[in-house]
């Protein structure tokens, strides 16, 4: 079918009418019982509120289906929503449901939900229609068609329902949402089945292609909440956050926006987290918006180490003059006489980096690999609170950088070059003044000294880099690893799941370790060494202990504790034969006790 034909079938279908539908209710079920309801959909990297699910009241739902009004009972069902969202001063987001039936209505019902938004003071922007299916068919095309028609007026749209076979697929690939929501069916349960976590990695990462955000449905425990934020997921909503109401709550209660933003340092960045974008900052006087062109090249003339000049007004940052924009377009003949008198507003960047004093360098470096490349050279402003401080260049970042790499590779492991106990010791401690909550694992290799002795040395840091290669291979993001000296490392988990992770790691020893020995001492299952007493001592094939307990806000002041409760809970490890994984319990004070089998497999 032509896109003509297309355009024809859309405009031809009937228009809403302003008016009530007839769903056959009495005027006093509408007046008093046809409130909309709202869920609350909370961000977790912030613990606000992004936005608010719009839910139809019962009766009109079913008064609808009653008399056949389905689109008019949808239409009044969005009025409906968006007088109670606008009377209540709610804000963010707020996600109207619609059926595909409704996207391809005419131009007519989109331009009368403009007018009843415009009614109250609401843009299109603010308004995300979230999709499920149709009843019929669809044609692709002019489904393509009416949803670039409402993007085009400034509606976002979100599609759910991916638990109904590759349906919701194929509208993705049509309609390209802003926003994908991850079905309930595969929340429930996530922080222990591997199947929904890897059909919600499956969503993620085709969403993160697309440019569309994932909100997950339907958290209804605290294990569930966390897991999904641990993988990256940064919006939800469900009953353990916030149960539907006519009059929603707005924010989290403290200790659970506390958990959800305890503060977590990438294992691959952990210096550049503890450095902030304050480092760089160099104060540079800044001009008002009306200083002249004039002005600001007498000043570059005048001060020949400045690559950018800030316009500032009230404190606040407005933009950045470029040092070589200005060279480039003001050297010309005649261009000063004819421009200099005109206000600098006119030739500054507005889009220029604006960053907070206190962000990380992480931060600052992603924000900048994403910008334009002209921001390395003209540099960006550094503010507090939103108010003028100085500015930083990208020399000085890079610089910066550079030399806390040489300083982690000076405290690195030299065979593996995982961080080493100053970092590591450095880590935990501000794991603990960070108030977080983490699992410390202590790997250790069993029977490592004789192997090393009858295979050599060379062989043992075979062993030892094939270990910290599974570690590096099981942990995830935020999971720090340490390589304490010798055959000894350390985990800092962060991932819930760190326990199945844990027993990965063992599965890949028990498969990986035996081909370290020769045929003949893998077939009999290990190695024999002759002592100084000519007596002859058996070791079996490579294994792994660890040793873990978790760390609580409050439970230990600082490293030293920590490692004398691991050397400990590392004596009870290495009483287990083979491969195992001990969890230690026998600690006062914590609050959430792993309630996990402490037997080795």
């Amino acid at each position: 079918m032509s896109s003509d034909s297309n355009q024809v079938q859309l405009d031809k279908l009937q228009p809403y009418s302003k008016e009530k539908p007839d769903l056959g209710l009495e005027a006093s079920v509408l007046g008093n019982f046809l409130q909309a309801s709202f869920k609350p959909i909370f961000d977790f990297n912030t613990g606000m509120v992004f936005g608010f699910e719009g839910l139809a009241p019962i009766e009109l739902t079913r008064a609808a289906n009653l008399s056949s009004a389905l689109l008019e009972g949808e239409y009044f069902s969005w009025h409906n929503v968006i007088e109670s969202y606008a009377k209540q001063g709610l804000f963010g987001k707020i996600l109207l449901n619609a059926s595909l039936d409704v996207l391809l209505q005419s131009e007519a019902e989109a331009g009368e939900n403009i007018k009843h938004l415009a009614e109250f003071g609401l843009l299109p922007c603010q308004v995300v229609i979230k999709l499920s299916r149709s009843k019929r068919d669809i044609d692709g095309l002019l489904l393509k068609q009416a949803s670039k028609h409402y993007r085009g007026m400034g509606f976002q749209i979100a599609l759910c329902n991916f638990n109904q076979e590759f349906a919701a697929l194929a509208l993705w690939t049509e309609i390209k949402p802003e926003y994908v929501l991850l079905d309930k069916a595969f929340i429930g349960g996530i922080c222990h089945d591997k199947v929904k976590l890897k059909i919600a990695s499956s969503i993620k990462e085709v969403a993160s292609h697309s440019g569309a955000a994932v909100i997950a449905e339907g958290i209804n425990n605290h294990l569930d909440l966390i897991a999904l934020r641990d993988f990256g997921i940064q919006f939800g909503h469900g009953n353990y956050l916030a149960e539907p109401a006519i009059k929603p709550i707005k924010s989290l209660p403290q200790d659970l926006i506390k958990s959800l933003l305890r503060v977590e340092y990438p294992r691959e960045s952990m210096l550049q987290t503890t450095a902030t974008v304050a480092k760089l900052l160099t104060f540079v006087p800044p001009v008002s918006p009306s200083t002249t062109i004039a002005e600001v090249l007498d000043l570059f003339e005048l001060y020949q180490e400045l690559y950018s000049i800030p316009v500032v007004q009230d404190e606040k940052p407005l933009g950045l003059i470029s040092r070589m924009r200005m060279i480039d377009n003001y050297v010309r003949p005649f261009r000063r006489e004819l421009h200099g008198d005109k206000p600098c507003e006119t030739v500054m960047d507005t889009d220029s980096i604006i960053i907070e004093h206190d962000s990380s360098l992480q931060e600052l470096s992603e924000l900048i690999l994403n910008s334009n490349p002209r921001h390395l050279s003209s540099g960006f402003i550094v503010s507090k609170s939103g108010k003028y401080l100085g500015l930083g260049s990208g020399h000085a970042l890079l610089r910066l950088i550079t030399n806390m790499q040489i300083n982690a590779a000076r405290y690195a492991n030299p065979l593996t070059l995982l961080p080493g106990n100053l970092p590591i010791c450095e880590h935990i401690d501000l794991m603990i003044q960070s108030e977080s909550t983490f699992i410390v694992c202590y790997f250790d290799i069993d029977h490592f000294k004789p192997f090393n002795d009858v295979y050599g040395f060379q062989k043992g840091d075979e062993v030892i880099k094939l270990t910290a290669l599974l570690l590096t291979k099981v942990c995830g993001l935020y999971d720090f690893i340490g390589h304490i000296g010798g055959d000894d490392f350390i985990v800092l988990f962060q991932s819930t799941d760190w326990e199945q992770r844990c027993q990965d790691f063992l599965s890949d020893v028990a498969e990986r370790f035996q081909h370290m020995y020769s045929e003949q001492d893998r077939l009999r299952g290990g190695i024999e060494i002759e002592d100084r007493q000519g007596i002859n001592h058996f070791y079996p094939i490579l294994t792994m202990s660890i040793a873990s307990l978790q760390v609580s806000p409050g439970m230990f002041k600082s490293h030293h504790q920590v490692s004398e409760a691991c050397t400990s809970a590392k004596k009870q490890a290495k009483k287990f034969n083979g491969n195992s994984l001990f969890i230690e319990r026998r600690l006062p004070f914590v609050p959430n006790p792993i309630t996990k089998n402490d037997k080795p497999n």
